[in-house]
């Protein structure tokens, strides 16, 4: 199986080192699963105007087909002024209806108040179940307090605890899918 982690993040580590806490999560509990992470930062994603992929340009069409050809997903988002960021909501509008279908599709998000932590749940998680995908009941919100301010690791146990569970639950869930 094959997971690929998308941060949704422009600026800053902190999305993209939660979406890679997830895929490392994972390989520890199954090391034969592969992993990868698109960080929207190293790509050139163009703005999506409903053309067809084939219209767009090499780093658009690469990131989407790799999203495609995964078994499973984990989005991370910062929360931006109460919503998902703006280029993970660019990179969506890319994919047809049925993206998603037999995908789990997990959700990390970052933001600096405890305020937003429905903000995925509300915003991120209606378009990944539009786009057909399985979301798992453990989606984990990360408040900016949870980082070393110094090295942007994560430090809160609670939330390295969730990231795992989440990673499982997904395997888990993923498997099901695969085996029926």
């Amino acid at each position: 199986m094959k997971l690929v982690g998308v941060s949704g993040a422009l600026a800053g580590d902190k999305t993209s080192l939660a979406v890679n806490d997830v895929l490392v999560a994972a390989k520890l509990i199954d090391s034969s699963i592969q992993t990868e992470l698109i960080d929207l930062r190293d790509y050139e994603v163009e703005f999506s105007v409903g053309a067809p992929l084939s219209d767009y340009n090499d780093d658009t069409w690469n990131v989407v087909n790799k999203m495609l050809s995964a078994d499973f997903l984990v989005f991370g988002t910062p929360i931006y002024q109460a919503s998902i960021s703006g280029a993970l909501k660019n990179l969506l509008d890319l994919f047809p209806e049925n993206a998603f279908k037999y995908k789990v599709t997990g959700i990390v998000a970052t933001g600096w108040s405890n305020k937003h932590f429905l903000v995925p749940e509300y915003q991120l998680k209606p378009v990944l179940s539009y786009f057909k995908g399985l979301i798992p009941t453990g989606n984990v919100f990360i408040q900016n307090d949870s980082f070393n301010e110094e090295s942007d690791e994560i430090i809160d146990r609670n939330v390295s605890e969730r990231i795992k569970k989440l990673a499982d639950e997904m395997i888990y869930l993923q498997r099901g899918i695969n085996n029926r």
